[in-house]
């Protein structure tokens, strides 16, 4: 797949739009899978969106430059299939069962927490004191957040919770081995790669749990609009935005992904927002801004290595 990589400053409104529709399209993914988890189950239905998702990107395979760095980056792209496809999507899928999808859209942004906490123990890449107060920030907001589900009589919440968590967990830990073992490889070969091996590795499960009841209509179109449009015309755009503006600015769009998420549930699905849920959102996206320097507090802390 070809990029029409052109110079920053000619695009950016297009990049600005980009960036909003992509987390509208990213926010609405856990709208889709609290439709299509109860009637798929959670691992045929994510067996079926990467696999829709491989077949969307399977043209960036076309070339045999393409080709080579897959057979010879076959198990880093296994390993970045699992752990930043099959296993977080599964998890994220299981806890729709029990969790609201703007619940979970927050939770989601606490992959950039986990992203530095891993690099600093795995890499040890340094923390900045503004980095380490973004951290502890930010799971003040997770228990923020979860504390409205205290009391909660609906069995499941709590290990629904646990699932999401182990799911941003796993995107951290992908993230920062992507950058350690796929480092050269072109980004759509990674994204193409990762949803094939992703595919391999849940088909068996996919088969073993398929659904013995008739799936409805809805539920069909939702695990089209997550293969499609949540994760293969996504994933162009994010790399769009990666060939144009850099990581950093793509990066931003974590910050809107719990916006949408919140509004698509509340007007599609009819869930509740919480003031409890609008001040975790804010407090772990406050965290999420320290910790990735978004927001710059080095000036008043006195952290010039922040700078």
């Amino acid at each position: 797949m070809l990029i029409d990589v052109s110079p920053n400053l000619k695009r950016p409104a297009m990049n600005i739009a980009e960036l909003f529709f992509l987390a509208a399209i990213w926010g609405a993914s856990f709208l889709f899978m609290r439709v299509g988890t109860p009637e798929f189950g959670p691992v045929p239905l994510i067996a079926l969106r990467v696999g829709i998702a491989a077949l969307v990107l399977l043209p960036v395979l076309r070339s045999a430059a393409a080709r080579g760095h897959v057979r010879s980056k076959a198990w880093p792209l296994l390993v970045v299939g699992v752990t930043n496809s099959a296993l977080p999507f599964s998890l994220f899928a299981y806890s729709t069962l029990y969790l609201n999808a703007g619940f979970d859209a927050i939770l989601n942004a606490t992959v950039p927490l986990w992203t530095g906490l891993i690099a600093f123990v795995w890499l040890k890449t340094p923390m900045s004191r503004p980095q380490v107060i973004g951290m502890l920030v930010g799971m003040a907001g997770v228990v923020t957040l979860v504390s409205d589900k205290i009391g909660s009589s609906m069995p499941g919440v709590w290990l629904a919770i646990a699932a999401v968590l182990l799911a941003t967990l796993s995107y951290g830990f992908a993230i920062n081995y992507s950058k350690t073992r796929l480092a050269g490889v072109p980004p759509f070969v990674v994204a193409c790669g990762s949803q094939v091996a992703a595919t391999i590795v849940l088909l068996p499960l996919a088969i073993l749990y398929w659904p013995t009841a008739p799936v409805s209509a809805t539920a069909w179109y939702s695990v089209l609009a997550l293969g499609v449009v949540c994760t293969g015309i996504a994933y162009v755009i994010f790399y769009r935005l990666l060939e144009h503006v850099g990581s950093a600015y793509a990066a931003s769009v974590t910050f809107l992904i719990p916006i949408f998420g919140v509004i698509w549930g509340a007007i599609f699905l009819k869930e509740e927002v919480t003031p409890t849920m609008v001040a975790g959102c804010l407090i772990v996206l406050l965290g999420t801004a320290l910790a990735t320097g978004k927001l710059n507090l080095s000036s008043y802390l006195g952290d010039k290595a922040a700078k």
